[in-house]
């Protein structure tokens, strides 16, 4: 776990406050990491959403893929036929 530098104020409303307290009681975590959490999964960083990308191509199902002459006729064709 990563040493926390920054500090950070927001004004809620009680019913938000209380539903974080909530769940993070029922979580067994405070509110702090509840909020970091949420701020992680909403704004994932670049580094995550490369991760994820690549999981997604690497769990991506085979698909036929045209010989070098197929592909080069099918790129032009996509292009215009420049």
């Amino acid at each position: 776990m990563s040493m926390k530098t920054e500090r950070l104020q927001v004004l809620i409303d009680t019913a938000q406050r209380e539903r974080l307290e909530r769940t993070a009681a029922a979580r067994g975590v405070s509110v702090a990491s509840l909020v970091r959490t949420a701020i992680d999964v909403v704004y994932p960083s670049e580094a995550d959403l490369r991760a994820l990308a690549a999981r997604e191509i690497l769990d991506a199902a085979p698909m036929d893929v045209p010989n070098v002459g197929g592909l080069r006729a099918e790129l032009d064709e996509l292009r215009g036929g420049e």
